[in-house]
C-alpha cells in the first residue's frame, strides 16, 4: 500500500481510515506493507499493529522543480515544495519496493494499491515495474476538493491512476458520478464505505464528569445547548456557512452554543467572522488539531453536531458522532456521501439533511434538532445502531478484502 498520511502523522479522514484498515487486514491473516511520507521525524522502518511501515528520507528538490514540471505546478508557489515531497516521496519509496524488497530481498507480493494522487505514482511505478495488478482508492477528487477544476497536474495524475489501476475503489456512490469527469469506466469501480469503531466511540464509556468539564471548558451551562463542529477548517468544510446560521439559531434559541474545533491556514478569517457579526458569546473556535481520546470526550459533550460540507465523499466524523448517539446536521447536495449515512426521514431517522450553500437552511436544520430534545436524543439511538448495523470497520475490512479477492481471483 501506498498512501501519504500514517500514524502517528495523521491530517485528516485518510489517516484515520489507514490507520484501522490496514491493521485489520493483517488480523485477517494477510501481510501488508505500507509506504508513507516521512517528514524527517519519523522512523524509516518500523511495525506498527503488524503492519510493516516504510517511511524513507526524502530530498529537497523544490530549486530544480520548475525546469522539469508543468506551468501549472511552478503557478503554486511555495506549494512547489509541497509537490516536490509528494513526487520525491513517491519515487523513492517505489524503489525501494522494487529494488530492495523485492529484487533483493526476496519478498512477494500479490497486489499493489495506491491512495489517492498523493500515492499513485508510487503506485503506478511499481505496478509497471513489478507486474502486478493495482487497485486505486479515490477518497476524493481535486476537483471536487476545489469546488472547481483545480490542479491540472492533479487532475491528470488521476485520471492516470484510473486508467492503470485495475480496479477502483471509492467510499459512497456520491463519488461514482464525480469520478465521470476522469473517465473512469462503471464497471471498474466498487463502493466500500469507510467504518467506526462502535466501542471506542460510545458515550455510556463516558464518566459523567469528564462530560462536566469539557462542557465547563467551552463555558457551556447545564441549561445550554452544546453544537459540536469537528474537522479542517477550509472552505469545502462550509464553516463560514455555519457561522452564519448561528446568527439565526440564536434568535430561537438564546442559550445554543456552537463549538469548532479544528485547524486552519486563515484562523484570522473565522475570527474576524464571528467577531464581525457579534457572536463571540455564541460561536467558540478552537484552532487545534485533537487526538481521538479527546475528540470522543467532545462527541460526548455536546447535545448535536452539524457538518455541513460543500463537498463530502464519505464524512468519518459523522459516523463517530453517530457511534456516539449524537444526532447530525449534514451538508447533502452535490457529491455527499453523508446522504448515504445519515437517513433523514421516517422511523430509522438519525439527523437532518441541508443546503450547504444556504445559512438560512444550516439554521432550519439545527433548530429541527433543538426544538425538541427528547426526540433528538431518539435520533442518536437510531444513529448508534445504524453504525452498528451497517458502517463498523469490520464490515469495511471485509468488503475491502472481498473487492481485492475478486480481482486477484
Amino acid at each position: 500500500m501506498f498512501c501519504w498520511e500514517f500514524p502517528p502523522r495523521i491530517i485528516g479522514g485518510l489517516g484515520s481510515y489507514i490507520s484501522e484498515i490496514a491493521p485489520k487486514i493483517v488480523s485477517k491473516g494477510h501481510d501488508v506493507t505500507i509506504f508513507t511520507f516521512n517528514d524527517g521525524r519519523l522512523k524509516t522502518s518500523e511495525i506498527y499493529r503488524g503492519v510493516d511501515i516504510h517511511r524513507p528520507l526524502i530530498v529537497n528538490i523544490t530549486d530544480i522543480l520548475p525546469s522539469v514540471v508543468s506551468e501549472d505546478i511552478i503557478r503554486w508557489g511555495s506549494g512547489t515544495k509541497f509537490f516536490s515531497e509528494v513526487m520525491t516521496s513517491n519515487i523513492l519509496s517505489a524503489s525501494k519496493l522494487v529494488n530492495q524488497l523485492v529484487k533483493e530481498n526476496q519478498r512477494e507480493y500479490d497486489l499493489i494499491v495506491a491512495h489517492d494522487w498523493l500515492s499513485f505514482m508510487g503506485g503506478i511505478i511499481s505496478k509497471m515495474e513489478l507486474k502486478l495488478p493495482m487497485v486505486a482508492h479515490f477518497h476524493s477528487t481535486e476537483k471536487g476538493r476545489s469546488l472547481g477544476d483545480g490542479s491540472k497536474t492533479i487532475i491528470e495524475l488521476e485520471a492516470m491512476g484510473g486508467k492503470v489501476a485495475d480496479k477502483i475503489v471509492t467510499v459512497s456512490y456520491s463519488m461514482i458520478e464525480d469520478l465521470s469527469h476522469l473517465n473512469i469506466p462503471r464497471e471498474k469501480i466498487n463502493v466500500v464505505y469507510n467504518g467506526v469503531d462502535p466501542y471506542k466511540y460510545d458515550s455510556d464509556a463516558i464518566p459523567p464528569d469528564i462530560i462536566q468539564n469539557v462542557r465547563r471548558r467551552y463555558n457551556v451551562k447545564e441549561d445550554e445547548q452544546m453544537i459540536l463542529f469537528v474537522g479542517r477548517l477550509v472552505p469545502v468544510k462550509g464553516v463560514d456557512k455555519l457561522i452564519y446560521a448561528m446568527k439565526h439559531v440564536r434568535e430561537r434559541f438564546p442559550k445554543a452554543k456552537l463549538i469548532i474545533i479544528g485547524t486552519s491556514d486563515n484562523e484570522q478569517f473565522y475570527s474576524n467572522l464571528i467577531s464581525n457579526l457579534k457572536l463571540e458569546d455564541v460561536v467558540i473556535p478552537r484552532f487545534q488539531f485533537i487526538g481521538e481520546e479527546e475528540r470522543i470526550m467532545n462527541y460526548a459533550a455536546c447535545d448535536i453536531t452539524v457538518f455541513p460540507s460543500l463537498y463530502e465523499p464519505f464524512g468519518i466524523v459523522a459516523l463517530e458522532a453517530m457511534s456516539m448517539r449524537k444526532p447530525v446536521v449534514v451538508g447533502a447536495r452535490g457529491v455527499s456521501g453523508l446522504k448515504e449515512i445519515v437517513v433523514p426521514s421516517g422511523p430509522n431517522q438519525c439527523g437532518v439533511h441541508v443546503n450547504p450553500y444556504d445559512a438560512a437552511d444550516i439554521a432550519w436544520g439545527i433548530g429541527a434538532l433543538l426544538e425538541d430534545m427528547n426526540r433528538t436524543k431518539q435520533l442518536g439511538i437510531n444513529g448508534r445502531k445504524r453504525v452498528l448495523e451497517h458502517f463498523t470497520w469490520e464490515k469495511a475490512t471485509e468488503n475491502t478484502i472481498n473487492t481485492y479477492k475478486e480481482l486477484l481471483e
